[in-house]
């Protein structure tokens, strides 16, 4: 479900049919529980929008009437229109489209990597999420591994910057209990209360986009009082010079005045974090999600190495924990050299209205564009065009599906094969299939396959099954398949957890810091502001329970709502549950309205991933946010989406 938790699970099934999705004991850190979205997964199964067999378009584009063919026809037509878009345009002019945060080794980037690369495609930049704090991680650390989520109770200062683990990691929340139990102090950086006073001592609610300002008036704290640990800077860091001189244009009174939390508890964050120790910051990925994204998140994974916090247990930070364990598809590949063009994802909805290098060609699996990418109308028209040949791969009929020329059915997680590593927990285990495909569902793995054979290609890895993938990507790991096989749960700190600068250190070529990363661009550190001045509202969209991503949007989120804060309600006069208009110059959102103090003055939040049915004229967050990209690896940014509400009508 593209969570850092990584959870095992435990699958009741009775003639071919789940009965039951509960946490399994085998995997400590699921704790005895996991999330709803995962609990209900069964329901996708046999959902009315399940795709069962291929099909072949019988209406026009966006219509959703199609015509069931068989797989032979589907993959011939396939490769044959492939074929000639190669001959009169180039392998270029076919987009491969996909992102694989909820999915394992054997289903993104595996055996379509080889597929595309053997057709000479485009190429797919990864930006809708973590190319911003990748690239910062990189540059600074070299993706070192992070403070382990079970070593958080030994934390005497815990920071949650733009993350919920509530809704995206709530594995967490019992350690972070456990840590203020013990006397911890936790403090939560985001534009939303989404925890209480009694859980945590300390919230700021920064406006989107301004944690570069709090970040930087934090770090001239750090140097006015003393607090630089000179002796680890010396020895580990380079490029702190730059990274002071951005700092010393943000005094405390000018951060507070643009981010919009009181001085005081800027102070007082940077007080208790300097001072206490260990320390530990959990930066998550709503930092990323605007222009100044990755120059904040490059200011906030700087604090540790500042003020000293590393080399001890619980003390520095976590981000992405993949690091821990690298995957190269060429281990097990020979994957041709690809000196074809790369496209932003993000800027789908651009790309696919170019006319000097068009798109011809569009397949589109593990994701859902319609509904997650932004400037969502342009994505739209864009998936209308009557002349680009457009396949969807996927388990139920998307948003994005609708517009397909050809349709592939997909098996869900339940049905097949695949190898899955934590991204925040340090682990790795199998996916194994518990129940036959449903229909005619094929794996990623032998729909790749099966397409190479069809182009005529005679590359072993196109004679693969599941089974196969699996062993071999396993191997090239060194871990053990059989246990794997066995349902076990490997982990990659059997001893301790990792402790960084003292059991882990960067993974950069010379093994030191870069405070001032190349990454960041010709102006790191520089704070660019949002024009605001026509749509005085900041829009945010982030995770919820009932979704991470836009995965069960076909069930799981039937209405779409708008919410606002009671001051920002009374100036509009909206009402809790009034129909409401958010809109800027991209698009409209027409949706109920709630009214309540989870979310900050001068933002509203409207839920991520939510389908087009539910909102009142089948546009969601997406068609307010622009397609604009970050300076650092060019990331989606979301964040900067500003928007007007008005009041419409009030629902029943």
């Amino acid at each position: 479900m593209d969570c850092p938790d990584t959870c095992s699970l435990e699958v009741a099934v009775t003639a071919n049919a789940v009965e039951r999705i509960r946490d399994s004991r085998s995997h400590a850190a699921t704790n005895g529980f996991i999330c709803s979205k995962v609990a209900r997964f069964g329901e996708r199964l046999d959902h009315p929008r399940r795709l069962l067999r291929p099909m072949r378009r019988a209406g026009p584009k966006g219509s959703g009437r199609f015509a069931p063919i068989s797989w032979p026809d589907a993959l011939a037509e396939i490769s044959s229109r492939f074929q000639r878009i190669v001959d009169a345009w180039g392998g270029e002019a076919i987009l491969p489209y996909h992102y694989g945060g909820s999915n394992g080794f054997l289903t993104d980037g595996l055996l379509d990597r080889l597929f595309f690369a053997r057709l000479g495609a485009s190429r797919l930049a990864l930006t809708i999420c973590a190319a911003p704090t990748g690239a910062v991680a990189t540059g600074m650390y070299g993706k070192m591994p992070g403070v382990a989520f079970d070593d958080y109770v030994h934390s005497e200062c815990v920071v949650i910057w733009g993350a919920n683990p509530k809704a995206s990691n709530i594995h967490l929340v019992p350690f972070l209990r456990e840590a203020k139990q013990r006397g911890a102090f936790v403090a939560v950086v985001d534009p939303r209360q989404n925890f209480s006073a009694s859980e945590v001592d300390l919230h700021l609610p920064v406006l989107p986009g301004t944690d570069l300002p709090v970040a930087l008036s934090m770090i001239r704290l750090f140097h006015e009082e003393g607090y630089l640990d000179r002796a680890f800077l010396d020895r580990w860091c380079d490029g702190l010079e730059p990274l002071l001189a951005a700092a010393a244009a943000w005094p405390v009174e000018r951060a507070a005045a643009v981010s919009g939390v009181p001085a005081q508890d800027i102070r007082r964050l940077a007080g208790v974090y300097a001072e206490r120790s260990p320390a530990v910051i959990r930066c998550g990925w709503g930092v990323e999600r605007n222009r100044n994204g990755g120059q904040a998140v490059a200011a906030i994974l700087a604090m540790p190495a500042l003020v000293g916090k590393f080399a001890v247990r619980a003390g520095g930070y976590t981000l992405s924990n993949t690091g821990a364990l690298r995957f190269d598809p060429t281990d097990v590949l020979d994957v041709p050299a690809q000196p074809t063009r790369i496209i932003n994802m993000t800027e789908l909805g651009a790309v696919l209205h170019d006319d000097v290098a068009p798109i011809k060609g569009l397949f589109v699996y593990n994701c859902n564009p319609a509904a997650t990418v932004p400037d969502q109308n342009a994505v739209l028209r864009g998936l209308a065009r009557e002349d680009l040949f457009s396949v969807v791969f996927d388990q139920v009929m998307t948003d994005t599906a609708v517009y397909a020329d050809l349709l592939l059915p997909a098996t869900t997680f339940l049905e097949h094969w695949d190898l899955r590593r934590g991204y925040g927990n340090y682990v790795v285990g199998a996916v194994r299939p518990v129940i036959a495909p449903r229909g005619e569902a094929k794996s990623n793995v032998e729909v790749f396959a099966a397409l190479g054979r069809a182009m005529g290609w005679s590359d072993d890895a196109f004679h693969w099954d599941d089974q196969t993938a699996f062993q071999r990507v396993a191997q090239s790991l060194q871990l053990d398949v059989d246990a794997l096989r066995e349902g076990q749960i490997i982990s990659l700190f059997r001893e301790q957890s990792p402790v960084q600068f003292g059991t882990i250190f960067p993974g950069t070529s010379d093994g030191k810091v870069h405070l001032t990363p190349s990454e960041l661009g010709p102006k790191p550190y520089v704070y660019n502001p949002v024009d605001a001045k026509q749509f005085p509202l900041a829009l945010i969209s982030p995770a919820t329970s009932k979704m991470i991503s836009s995965t069960l949007g076909e069930f799981n989120f039937d209405e779409l709502f708008a919410e606002l804060h009671p001051g920002d309600a009374r100036r509009l006069g909206i009402g809790d549950g009034d129909r409401v208009r958010v809109y800027n110059d991209l698009g409209e959102v027409i949706c109920r309205a709630r009214v309540g103090r989870g979310v900050r003055a001068g933002v509203v939040y409207i839920p991520k991933g939510a389908w087009r049915h539910s909102s009142e004229n089948g546009q969601t967050s997406t068609a307010l946010c622009p397609a604009t990209l970050n300076v650092v690896g060019g990331g989606a940014c979301f964040n900067d989406a500003r928007v007007a509400v008005e009041r419409v009508g009030r629902t029943s």
